[in-house]
């Protein structure tokens, strides 16, 4: 009883020398959280508060966004997880969606052209989901909590449900017609026909008893037993893949990260299936070697990088795709000496044409969340996890509550035929069974003397890699504030299509940079247009500053001083 009473008094005495910092921009001393919902930066932050690592505070953060955040947080999805440990080793682990074993290369092909919405919208769309296998991988290897009391917040949260705000309105209303078509889907997210409203209470009982399962059985509750054959089920009766033997087969993997240095810095980021990681060595190898403006946004800041933005893309068109089924050239994309050779390429005077940058040229070698976490012990975690577009494929399966992802999209269904977010690509990521999609998802952790300097990722499409690169860019070349770095406006070139795509810039820019041969596409800095949305941390010398980005409203930071 004594030993009792004396750590209670001790908790006491911890949390009363804690102050807790709550908002869009914080700066604390001991740790920090930054998610795209308050409530899952609440339950990552409470975990740390109790004594949890990062790694531990990212599995309640992700169960938790699979509950409240269901346009994109998951657990019928994917993701990545890149992870620096106070030892200073890092490591990946990959939980990527995978094509189910009767996939085939031309499934999405009907009278000789692409079925976008079979693609998108279809029980045929979805790939087997890593995130469940993901995190108990990480859970196992590296968490110190116990398994069971990680899952309860989202349990909790589905049981008793939350409050819709008016970002999860916004996306309801927004694919009310890919909702609608599904009957389990629209049990929950409809109300007297029509889509939830802010203020509404939103109750999901199937997913509560999904995620007790999981509580209870680790991975076994969702690759096993009832769970896998509700999924089954409900793929057999509606032309769907995946198969209880997709699910016992599908092994969320520990990769090497993509490690490069960038000047004074050392990046860490993550490998194929993952495009973002070796984009963004090349293009920053490529930067390296370019004088750029003070001015971050001067016309010819945004020539040159929009270049360097152009190439990158087109490689990845032809070069990149899983590992495991495709000899990805890490070394071509990782080479200093081909980055100084490639900016032979760069026209310095005009935009490119679309042609003039074509892989062909260059001679080779053969709604997604983001969220960032580092703990009182010096660990670090960046995630990032994805149904890919909104709501993914819409459909839930009925008795689990678990809303499907939509990754089959993400492979190229034919050579020369765009994907939702007008990505091309080739044989590298042609479809196969048991193969993961291309993603642009990159969770990024940025050291500097070896330590965490920059915790980051985005969500956003074909926009994720791009706004990394920014957020590095901002911060660390042109001296911006943690702030600043988020806020600025970004711009973005995919290659295809042929269009700079921008966020804000006044007219003056804007004419300069058509006289320079532009075409521009204005995205409006907001949660449904943005050129990606991140969760970012930064580390100057004892003070860390999470910043939560302006572009979406629910997006919290919450940092622990002691």
């Amino acid at each position: 009883m004594i030993r009792v009473i004396f750590i209670y008094f001790l908790l006491i005495q911890i949390i009363l020398s804690e102050t807790t910092i709550r908002g869009k921009v914080v700066e604390a001393d001991s740790s920090m959280v930054v998610t795209r919902h308050f409530l899952a930066t609440e339950v990552g932050n409470n975990v740390l508060r109790n004594g949890g690592n990062a790694v531990d505070a990212s599995v309640a953060i992700s169960f938790a966004l699979a509950v409240v955040l269901p346009q994109a947080g998951n657990i019928g999805g994917g993701g990545f997880m890149v992870i620096h440990q106070n030892n200073g080793q890092s490591t990946s682990i990959d939980y990527r969606e995978q094509a189910p074993l009767k996939s085939t290369e031309k499934m999405f092909i009907t009278d000789d052209k692409y079925n976008q919405e079979l693609a998108l919208e279809s029980y045929l769309s979805s790939g087997t989901p890593g995130t469940v296998a993901g995190l108990y991988l990480a859970h196992r290897k590296y968490g110190s909590v116990d398994w069971p009391l990680l899952i309860q917040p989202a349990i909790d949260l589905a049981e008793n449900g939350f409050l819709i705000t008016e970002t999860l309105e916004h996306a309801l209303e927004n694919n009310i017609n890919k909702l609608k078509k599904f009957a389990a889907t629209k049990d929950i997210f409809f109300k007297h026909g029509m889509t939830l409203r802010a203020g509404d209470r939103l109750i999901q009982t199937d997913l509560a008893n999904t995620l007790k399962l999981i509580a209870k059985n680790g991975m076994d509750g969702f690759y096993r037993g009832e769970v896998a054959r509700f999924i089954e089920k409900a793929m057999l009766a509606n032309d769907g893949l995946i198969t209880q033997q997709d699910l016992l087969s599908y092994e969320a993997k520990e990769r090497d990260p993509i490690i490069f240095d960038y000047k004074e810095l050392e990046i860490v980021t993550m490998p194929p299936a993952s495009s973002g990681g070796l984009m963004l060595a090349l293009m920053l190898n490529i930067i390296e070697n370019i004088d750029l403006d003070l001015e971050s946004q001067s016309p010819q800041n945004i020539l040159k990088i929009s270049e360097v933005m152009q190439i990158a893309y087109s490689l990845r068109s032809v070069y990149l795709g899983d590992s495991d089924f495709y000899q990805v050239p890490f070394q071509e994309f990782l080479s200093k000496d081909k980055a100084k050779k490639l900016l032979q390429n760069i026209n310095f005077q005009s935009s490119s044409t679309k042609e003039s940058l074509a892989p062909e040229n260059f001679k080779f070698k053969e709604n997604t969340t983001h969220y960032s976490v580092i703990d009182q012990f010096g660990n670090a975690v960046s995630n990032t996890t994805t149904l890919n577009t909104a709501f993914g494929s819409g459909v839930v399966i009925d008795g689990t509550g678990i809303l499907m992802n939509n990754e089959m999209d993400d492979f190229s269904s034919s050579p020369g035929v765009e994907n939702y977010f007008q990505l091309l690509g080739n044989e590298a990521n042609k479809i196969e069974p048991l193969k993961r999609p291309l993603s642009s998802m990159t969770p990024t952790i940025v050291l500097k003397d070896r330590e965490p300097y920059i915790i980051t990722g985005a969500q956003g499409g074909s926009r994720i890699i791009t706004a990394v690169l920014h957020i590095i860019l901002n911060y660390y070349d042109f001296k911006m504030s943690a702030s600043e770095s988020v806020s600025a406006n970004r711009y973005h070139h995919q290659w295809n299509p042929n269009v700079l795509m921008y966020e804000y810039m006044d007219l003056s820019l804007q004419n300069e940079l058509e006289r320079l041969g532009f075409r521009l596409y204005r995205r409006p800095a907001n949660y449904d247009y943005s050129n990606g949305i991140t969760s970012s941390i930064m580390i100057e010398e004892n003070k860390i500053i999470g910043v939560s980005d302006p572009r979406s409203k629910d997006y919290l930071a919450i940092g622990i001083s002691k």
